[in-house]
């Protein structure tokens, strides 16, 4: 466990706190939070993310999260224990479309379904035929098809029927820890994304009559009921409070994913400035007033704020990209960060420095993992290699490509709101780097702000909670006030003019052009499936 020592200071002895926690991919996270923003005594607690009982899987054990949970809340209070009387409430955030089926007393029936499983249902017959030419005419039968594969309950249903009939409960992770600390099965519709049947712009469970019901099969009494964000989900149990240590009766204030409590937790509130995530998948979100799906059939996300939305483009490895060549091309980083007793990001970060914008001609196509707007034979890519360039050339390529992904999906945004993207927060891990955040700069060709803390999940759930315990009117003002920047990173014109050209001359004409090759690679090989 690594103890934040950004706020070591004690909170005003008249400020109430707020313990907000932050069950992510790679670890859970929790502090205290008082109504200016500031996190007191935050704990991390590193976690695995996965483990794979078949190539493709990705699962792990319900109760592997709480316990984590457990741990990491009880070293927040043990660490701060003159504060414990001083919570006035508690909020949960985590990562998004991981699974949890629970039988009638509560216990898990199967290790949770993580969101980053590659499992496929069988989509033949779920697609109601007669809309299939339909589809296939306009272009959208591979997005359909796409989220029919991907539903969960579709793969259980087909291959564990009887962890189907034995499921009393389906729930996200974050319903399966709102039941572990409250007893109640209840759920944030600020939670509900992925292949259920939910109803996005009206903030519900879908109509009787919606296809969703048809394509997503769940029987409604499988599902929690849901509450809006700032609502309560239920007070703290008394065997939650011995195992958590947080005091019994303490109300559990709905929040929403990890990545809405990003967004207005990095200030974000507007869809004139994006939220850009740099965490195990990288996106680019606006936060929106109006119901806007970037494509169709696929929704906007439920914001953190009642009755209002987020957009959201993904490159799906994202900085896994970092992690990835760290692993296979960095041992000389990761041999001498053990040896001076540093992280391996940090001797990275000098190779970013030592290449210039462009990495001399290496152009980065970052679709190791293609999403639903790819075809399925889409590989990742670099094109422009010669003998002048080494693994400081590959790596910023790679970071670049990155961003030029997350520029195209800025783009689409713009174009699909109708507002212009005038300025740039970003967060997640890869935000900690100043030349990541300068390259984001220079690409986009706007100011890019750090906020003044990392951890803007946790902070934006606590924004939830302190709206809903009515310490502020309204969400401006919390934002306001609970959030801020700590540093901005200007274009440089010489690199902006670089990567602009790079961009539109090499980039955006790379996806079209390859797609053959990558169609008979797949024929040749048999990869990806």
């Amino acid at each position: 466990m690594n103890t934040d020592s950004q706020n070591r200071t004690l909170p005003a002895s008249n400020d109430p706190l707020i313990l907000a926690i932050d069950n992510g991919t790679q670890s859970v996270r929790a502090g205290l939070v008082d109504p200016a923003g500031r996190i007191y005594g935050l704990v991390k607690t590193p976690i695995e993310p996965y483990f794979s009982a078949n190539p493709g899987w990705a699962e792990q054990e319900p109760e592997y999260y709480w316990q984590m949970l457990c741990r990491t809340c009880k070293a927040v209070l043990d660490g701060n224990n003159g504060l414990k009387g001083r919570i006035t409430a508690v909020t949960i955030t985590t990562q998004r479309s991981t699974y949890v089926n629970l039988d009638r007393s509560g216990k898990p029936l199967r290790p949770a379904i993580v969101w980053m499983d590659n499992r496929k249902a069988n989509a033949h017959g779920i697609i109601p035929w007669f809309l299939v030419p339909a589809l296939k005419a306009l272009g959208l039968y591979q997005v359909a098809a796409y989220a029919v594969q991907y539903s969960r309950s579709n793969w259980i249903r087909q291959n564990q029927p009887e962890i189907w009939d034995k499921t009393h409960k389906l729930l996200f992770l974050s319903g399966y820890l709102s039941y572990r600390m409250t007893g109640e099965f209840t759920d944030s519709y600020g939670n509900m994304i992925g292949t259920v049947p939910f109803d996005v712009k009206k903030s519900s469970w879908a109509g009787a009559r919606d296809l969703k019901w048809r394509l997503f099969p769940i029987e409604q009494d499988k599902l929690p009921a849901l509450v809006r964000p700032t609502d309560l989900l239920g007070r703290i149990t008394q065997q939650a409070s011995q195992e958590t240590g947080i005091p019994a009766g303490l109300p559990l204030i709905a929040a929403s994913n990890d990545k809405a409590c990003d967004v207005i937790g990095s200030g974000c509130l507007t869809p004139d400035r994006a939220c850009i995530s740099f965490g195990t998948t990288a996106t680019i979100n606006t936060q929106n007033e109006r119901y806007v799906e970037l494509r169709p059939l696929l929704p906007p996300y439920p914001s953190a704020i009642p009755g209002q939305f987020y957009s959201e483009v993904s490159v799906v490895r994202g900085l896994w990209l970092v992690s990835w060549f760290k692993e296979e091309f960095g041992l000389q980083e990761r041999m001498q960060a053990q040896e001076k007793n540093v992280s391996p990001e940090e001797l990275l970060e000098k190779l970013l420095k030592d290449v210039p914008a462009g990495s001399m001609g290496l152009v980065c196509q970052p679709y190791w993992t293609p999403g639903p707007e790819l075809s399925p034979s889409a590989k990742g890519s670099v094109i422009g290699f010669g003998d002048i360039h080494t693994r400081a050339h590959l790596y910023r390529s790679i970071v670049e490509g990155l961003v030029y992904a997350l520029r195209e999906g800025g783009e689409l945004t713009q174009k699909k709101n109708r507002v212009a993207i005038t300025g740039i927060r970003a967060t997640g891990g890869g935000s900690t780097s100043d030349s990541i955040l300068q390259i984001t700069a220079d690409i986009f060709k706007l100011p890019v702000e750090r906020p003044r803390t990392n951890e803007t999940s946790i902070v934006g759930a606590a924004i939830d909670a302190a709206v809903g315990l009515k310490l502020y009117s309204d969400f401006a003002g919390a934002v306001n006030t609970m959030t801020g920047v700590q540093k901005t990173f200007l274009p440089i014109r010489e690199n902006a003019e670089i990567y602009d050209e790079l961009y539109r001359k090499v980039y955006r004409r790379m996806y079209r052009r390859l797609l053959p090759l990558f169609g008979n690679i797949r024929a040749i090989t048999g990869y990806p499936e």
